[in-house]
């Protein structure tokens, strides 16, 4: 399962759990994969109904694979290689 752009809007208390069920029938059975612009030192105040956001944060994080990418945007084009794009036939 992936989980992309977590954290980005508000959740609500029936998200939460749901997430939570998600979360403990995968755990230590499937891969989850999330990414995420907020850093995870920061999800349990985004999640912030305290008991829940304990219970899916160790569940994320516990035995995880954090990859941190830093630098710009790979989203962004440069323009000396948007340019040089809009050159080719």
């Amino acid at each position: 399962m992936v989980i992309d752009d977590f954290a980005i809007a508000p959740v609500t208390d029936m998200q939460r759990s749901d997430l939570l069920e998600l979360l403990e029938d995968r755990y230590g059975a499937r891969a989850t994969i999330v990414t995420s612009q907020l850093d995870p030192t920061h999800w349990h105040d985004y999640l912030a109904e305290p008991t829940l956001a304990d219970a899916i944060c160790d569940r994320l994080l516990n035995n995880a694979h954090r990859l941190a990418l830093k630098g710009p945007s790979r989203r962004k084009e440069e323009p000396s290689k948007k340019k040089e794009t809009e050159k080719q036939p």
